[in-house]
């Protein structure tokens, strides 16, 4: 549309029809869009009048000095009114020169309309003006729906809508996945390293938030719209447009692109499941400690297994949150063939890597924040173990990532339940009861002595007392136990017990 048909109070004084000139306006006031031309000789107007329209009036209000053309002006710029236009040769010639003055100082537009032009035709130019924008706006809207449905229907439908979509509306439109990556661009490169980053970083936020929602931000003063893509709980993706509040031509088309958007994603989510259950199943293959099945239907779909020694994660991830982590390994294994596998098992999902390469896993737990045991580097003649060893480090484990080695330094001991002090001061309890009666030390003795090797000698050397003394004590400890410490299963026990206790 021309510039000269949009509805501003520079366009009303550029219609030669109306004769208006203008006796005062910067150029920025000329070219705020007025909503409608109203006329009144009221001495104060603005109970009548609405933000970005002009007033019209012949003077009558400023006769016999009743109206201060000051106060007057006050008041219409307070209402936010976009310029004042003055009807000359009806009550008087020319603009009054104090009101010339007050509209210059308040920054308002002022401008003369001569006899010869009624008001009425001032109204109607812009309410002309008005219609014809509305007019152009829709059929924009429809010759752009037009074309972005014609862009569906070319081999890459998703790319040539998006594509459609920037150049409709003459700015930059990406495609975030369900992982959060940049996927699409258009125009590609348009934005610079640190917007992209920090647009990145606030696409992940309402993507970990996994609920449906259309937002605004801006960033490095440039605006932002996020439309998620997929439902509630189970989102897919982000379309972002670097474009503010739209107006609803602009909004239906966009809406328009969602809606296609959302089927191809859904099309696409039926393929994702055959490829998530035929990767589940190659898991299944491997969990037998052969390879040999699911290196041949790796190789033809997606590329070489890792090559071993390799290093098994498992992750907790689950319900939504596995779905975005899916789509990352999914890009990931396509960016890096032969360097990264996973699939799911019943308990998260299994991700095979090299073992000197764990950036995928690392990766994983940062922008999804799943809990992942990682184990030992092996091969694939002992993938179950692997797996074992993965699930105990993810479920002792206290980081985002633990490796099996490091749940394995902590000792057998660490790996018992909740249960174990209770059981521990049960098998105790004798002794610890004739401690807190009598006095004596058996508990204390009773740990020295296995802590020594067993030796009476020197355990005696560690608590300061005599052999004997030890002697005494440890027969007594076995009478109120009932329990015989020359047996190896005993000793094991209490020394267990007395560990537990201390911990």
């Amino acid at each position: 549309m021309d510039a000269t048909d949009t509805p501003t109070l520079g366009a009303l004084l550029r219609r030669p029809d109306l004769h208006l000139r203008l006796e005062h306006g910067e150029p920025a006031a000329l070219d705020r869009p007025v909503r409608w031309v109203h006329s009144s000789d009221l001495a104060d107007p603005t109970p009548f009048l609405s933000d970005g329209q002009v007033l019209l009036t012949t003077g009558t209000q400023f006769q016999g000095g009743r109206t201060s053309a000051a106060d007057y002006v006050q008041r219409l710029t307070a209402r936010g009114v976009a310029g004042l236009g003055f009807g000359t040769e009806v009550v008087r010639d020319g603009i009054p020169p104090e009101l010339a003055g007050a509209c210059r100082d308040a920054g308002l537009p002022l401008f003369e309309v001569p006899y010869r032009t009624p008001f009425i035709a001032v109204a109607r130019a812009n309410a002309e003006a008005i219609a014809a924008e509305a007019f152009a706006r829709r059929t924009w809207a429809l010759s752009a729906q037009r074309a972005i449905a014609l862009a569906a229907l070319r081999p890459d439908g998703l790319g040539a809508t998006l594509a459609e979509l920037a150049r409709q509306l003459g700015t930059w439109v990406g495609l975030y996945d369900g992982a959060g990556e940049l996927t699409r661009e258009y125009p590609s490169g348009d934005l610079d390293a640190e917007t992209s980053a920090s647009l990145g970083n606030e696409v992940a936020a309402v993507l970990r938030r996994g609920a449906r929602a259309a937002s605004a931000l801006r960033i490095s003063n440039r605006p932002f719209t996020l439309q998620t893509l997929g439902r509630g709980g189970h989102l897919r993706g982000v379309i972002a447009i670097a474009a503010g509040e739209l107006d609803q031509e602009g909004r239906g088309v966009v809406t328009a692109v969602i809606a296609m958007a959302g089927l191809a994603f859904e099309q696409h989510q039926g393929l994702s499941r055959a490829r998530g259950a035929l990767r589940a199943g190659l898991v299944q293959s491997l969990l037998t400690d052969d390879p040999t099945l699911a290196r041949r239907i790796a190789r033809d779909a997606w590329g070489p297994l890792p090559t071993p020694p390799i290093a098994v994660a498992l992750t907790d991830a689950a319900g939504a949150r596995s779905d975005g982590l899916a789509e990352l390994l999914e890009l990931r294994a396509e960016e890096r063939r032969g360097a990264v596998f996973f699939g799911r098992a019943d308990d998260g999902l299994v991700i095979v890597v090299p073992a000197g390469d764990r950036q995928a896993i690392q990766e994983a737990a940062d922008r999804f924040g799943a809990r992942i045991g990682v184990s030992e580097p092996t091969g694939y003649d002992r993938f179950a173990a692997a797996v074992e060893q993965a699930r105990v480090a993810r479920d002792r484990g206290r980081d985002a990532v633990t490796t099996f080695g490091e749940v394995a330094a902590s000792g057998v001991l660490s790996a018992l339940g909740p249960e174990a002090p209770s059981l521990a001061a049960a098998e105790l309890a004798p002794l610890t009861a004739h401690d807190a009666a009598e006095g004596s030390r058996l508990v204390e003795t009773l740990r020295a002595w296995l802590d020594n090797d067993c030796s009476h000698e020197l355990t005696a050397q560690a608590l300061g007392v005599h052999r004997h003394t030890v002697r005494t004590r440890l027969a007594l400890a076995e009478r109120l136990l009932d329990r015989d410490l020359s047996s190896f299963a005993t000793r094991a026990e209490l020394w267990a017990a007395l560990r537990v206790q201390s911990a």
